[in-house]
């Protein structure tokens, strides 16, 4: 990946910050602490990298603020809720808010840890999805309007003599547009280039750019 991903700590408690970054550091995990939502909040459009814990009580931003604000902004970070003793309404709201998990005061160390480390593969996977279909976006707008009809009949499953009927070109032509298409798309198969066409779906890429 681009950037080593840290677990950005936010809490008013200094000595849980620094607790909870000797911690992860310990298990080579790279922290950092904030003091506030607010001033995370004031440091996030340089932020582009690994998960979020966060105490669910705090001055001005709340935990369950701060998750809402995220989602607002479309921040993809996974976060992690810590909670206090009888928070689990809190906890709970965290949880419908986005948060991946969270964590009642006192905790084991190995718990933590191991929902860190859960957060962190999570954010990978996210990070490795949006390069895949950032890549995809990029090599759609390198096709021809021909050739995106063309993807769109092989999307729809249809062989080339129907796609070449269809758009009223012969077969022939049909196969050297499709060899484009593999090629423009770096696609080592069919199979390979239609799930590149459901990337595109999914992504949100409007009917009209396939077809």
């Amino acid at each position: 990946m681009p950037y080593m991903p840290v677990v950005h700590v936010i809490d008013d408690d200094s000595g849980v910050r620094d607790s909870l970054a000797f911690l992860l550091r310990s298990h080579e995990i790279e922290a950092r602490t904030y003091e506030s939502a607010k001033s995370f909040l004031a440091k996030l459009p340089v932020i582009d990298s690994g998960c979020i814990i966060t105490d669910v009580r705090m001055p001005e931003v709340s935990g369950v603020e701060l998750l809402h604000r995220l989602k607002e902004m479309q921040v993809g970070m996974p976060v992690v809720v810590i909670t206090g003793h009888g928070d689990l309404q809190l906890a709970v709201e965290a949880m419908k808010q986005g948060a991946v998990d969270f964590l009642e005061k006192p905790f084991d160390d190995e718990v933590l840890i191991a929902a860190v480390r859960s957060a962190l593969a999570r954010w990978r996977k996210d990070a490795v999805e949006l390069l895949e279909r950032d890549q995809v976006h990029q090599r759609l707008a390198t096709l021809t309007q021909r050739e995106r009809e063309v993807l769109q009949g092989l999307l729809e499953g249809k062989a080339n003599k129907i796609i070449a009927h269809d758009l009223d070109i012969s077969p022939r032509t049909v196969e050297i547009y499709r060899a484009n298409v593999m090629n423009k798309m770096k696609a080592a198969s069919l199979s390979g280039l239609v799930r590149m066409g459901l990337i595109a779906r999914l992504m949100g890429t409007p009917s009209q750019d396939l077809s």
